[in-house]
Formats: structure tokens, C-alpha cells, sequence
């Protein structure tokens, strides 16, 4: 009932940057917080930043001084900027939404495919 399309990963080098989107379409009644998570190899999964609708974002610490999210809610979509990376920066990032698209059910978490973010000399 809801996908979420993304775009602008890619390679690139140490200190360098990159822009990621996320857009969301399909059936759904309300959609609550949007976010990126990423996953290195060999690694869990782990949360990069969250924002919800009404604009609250969360960062985690390992990125809150060089990643910014932000959000259109008239578009359903998020933006992750991404600077200042580093090879630890390197992995698989994918889009989340919490939507709603019942009002007999509860909301719940939809996931992007992931999109590879790589950065190395």
C-alpha cells in the first residue's frame, strides 16, 4: 500500500558529500515519521535520523554534526544530506516511513529497497 522510492546514492571520496530522497506513494491515510537507517557489512542495521511530521528530527550521535534531514510533507518525501563522510559512513541506507492505511489497523513501519552509499580513497 506504500512505496517508498529512493535516489542519490553513489560513490565518493573521503570528506565528500552526497544527497539521498525518499518519496512516498501508494494508498495511505496518514503518514507519521519518515527516516534513514543504514547497515554496513557485517553489521546490524542501525538508525541514522529520524524526523516526524510535525518536523522533530532525531540524529544518531555518530552523524548529528554532519548528516541533516528534512522533510515535505506535501510531496510525502525526505531528504538526507549527507557531508563530511568517512569509509565508516559506508553501507546500505534505507528509507523508512511509519503510515497509516487503515482506520481499523494500526500504522506501521514500510521500507525503502535501500540505495549503497560508499565512500573510500
Amino acid at each position: 500500500q506504500v512505496q517508498l522510492v529512493e535516489s542519490g546514492g553513489g560513490s565518493v571520496q573521503p570528506g565528500g558529500s552526497l544527497g539521498l530522497s525518499c518519496a512516498a506513494s501508494g494508498r495511505f491515510l496518514s503518514i507519521y515519521t519518515m527516516g534513514w537507517y543504514r547497515q554496513a557489512p557485517g553489521k546490524e542495521r542501525e538508525l541514522v535520523a529520524t524526523i516526524s511530521s510535525g518536523g522533530i528530527t532525531n540524529y544518531a550521535d555518530s552523524v548529528k554534526a554532519r548528516f541533516t534531514i528534512s522533510r515535505d510533507n506535501a510531496k510525502n518525501a525526505v531528504h538526507l544530506q549527507l557531508n563530511s563522510l568517512n569509509p565508516q559512513d559506508t553501507g546500505v541506507y534505507y528509507c523508512k516511513a511509519l503510515a497509516r492505511t487503515s482506520w481499523v489497523t494500526p500504522s506501521h513501519d514500510y521500507w525503502g529497497q535501500g540505495t549503497q552509499v560508499t565512500v573510500s580513497s
